[in-house]
């Protein structure tokens, strides 16, 4: 089966906590506080895999979770830290996020490792606060949370030259010929329902990869047919060969024919057209190709090399594959992504960084916001020094002064997350 698309959900490792604890030994008197750092969250990487050509491990997988890292202990011990995750995908892989429709990742050659989902840090424990002002700090940090966030995968093959053409205009067979490719073929149209990849080995050492693609209809690159799923497969070919029909089957006209395909190219954008285009004229050992043939070089107004073959007899398709190399050898790679902008995404926020708001709601001042929230979620309030941490922390952002402006009195309740408390001056 062949899967070059799925949706995922993907949630890094959680840090471990800060330990709160205080050295406690027989004869030691003011052991002085021990509490360990807590370990990092397991970060997720993906690694471009060359043994693989479809996402079909993906299928039934909706989330990959990272493991969090362990807390920290007493006596120093720092947290264990959450083991990395990688995982394996095919190369011709492309990672976005989903709400943003930024790239994350694109693997184009194998062996790349690249981390997609950032591990939290580990929260620090009270051994790190210690001063010559305090020496016994009752505060930790929390760990932080890790990158979360739904993600695409989806795979474009990494071919050199793409078949493009009409259905059952023989470009399933083409590749069979040239290649040991075994794409199924069968006399019927839309028999290509999924992309085949085939070597074209000219001499030892001297050799291209063609990738046989679905069969196009017109409105492909509205979505039509099979539309966006082969399309989107041409965008890293440096080379097209348009294979069209010279026989006229079905009473089709063949110009007509590359008029409707080239239109889709057009539509489709990400500079297709750009690309070296040969056009090879198909079933030419049929009565009656030659004179469609010289009809359609009649009506040709581009500048576009023409190759008369017939799969079937196997003739015309070494002069085919000799100018089809040398072109593939002469064409730089067409990048899918400005090399600037996959750099400026490489690392990203994935939360709003909003200061604060407050809301009142039955009575209850509730602040929210990213800042205000990450303050939270990082401080230990278990004890009473790391509550006034935090009210310390949100008095100087100007928590308190908005909560005035607001009209808050004594005893009114404030609410950050899940944590309440009775405000007073």
């Amino acid at each position: 089966m062949f899967i070059d698309k799925v949706e995922l959900y993907i949630k890094a490792g959680k840090g471990g906590n800060g330990a709160i604890a205080f050295h406690r030994e027989k004869f030691i008197d003011r052991g002085g506080p021990s509490g360990g750092d807590g370990g990092k969250g397991g970060s997720i990487y993906f690694v471009s895999n060359s043994g693989l050509t479809t996402l079909i491990d993906f299928k039934y997988m909706h989330k990959i979770i990272g493991n969090d890292g362990e807390n920290g202990q007493s006596e120093k011990c720092y947290g264990r830290s959450g083991e990395d995750i990688y995982v394996d995908v095919p190369v011709g892989t492309i990672v976005t996020d989903k709400a943003t429709g930024r790239v994350l990742a694109d693997f184009n050659e194998p062996n790349q490792t690249i981390e997609i989902a950032k591990g939290g840090k580990g929260g620090k424990g009270n051994a790190k606060f210690a001063n010559s002002r305090n020496q016994t700090p009752k505060i930790a940090e929390n760990g932080d949370e890790g990158e979360e966030f739904n993600i695409i995968i989806e795979l474009k093959l990494l071919a050199d030259v793409g078949l493009v053409g009409f259905p059952s205009v023989g470009k399933s067979t083409l590749l069979s010929v040239l290649t040991n490719a075994k794409p199924e073929i069968a006399d019927y149209h839309f028999t290509t329902l999924k992309p085949n990849l085939g070597v074209v080995s000219i001499i030892d050492g001297y050799d291209f990869v063609i990738a046989d693609l679905p069969g196009l209809i017109k409105g492909a690159h509205l979505g039509k047919g099979l539309g966006l799923d082969f399309l989107k497969h041409l965008e890293r070919c440096r080379v097209i060969l348009h294979v069209i029909d010279m026989s006229a089957a079905d009473h089709r006209d063949p110009y007509e024919d590359y008029l409707a395909i080239m239109e889709e190219l057009k539509q489709y954008g990400m500079r297709l057209l750009e690309r070296p285009m040969l056009i090879v004229a198909n079933k030419m050992d049929v009565d009656g190709s030659e004179l469609y043939l010289e009809d359609f070089k009649s009506k040709l107004k581009e500048n576009i090399e023409i190759f008369p073959i017939s799969s079937f007899t196997r003739e015309g398709l070494i002069p085919l594959v000799k100018r089809t190399y040398e072109l593939v050898k002469t064409t730089p790679e067409f990048p899918l992504y400005e090399k600037e902008e996959i750099e400026e995404v490489t690392t990203f926020t994935f939360k709003e960084e909003t200061k604060f708001n407050i809301r009142k709601e039955k009575g209850v001042f509730i602040v929210e916001g990213y800042e205000v929230e990450k303050i939270y979620k990082k401080i230990n309030i278990t004890t009473d020094e790391g509550i006034m941490k935090l009210a310390t922390i949100l008095n100087k952002i100007g928590v308190e002064d908005a909560l005035r402006k607001n009209g808050i009195k004594d005893g009114d309740t404030v609410r950050i997350c899940d944590f309440e408390f009775e405000y007073y001056e």
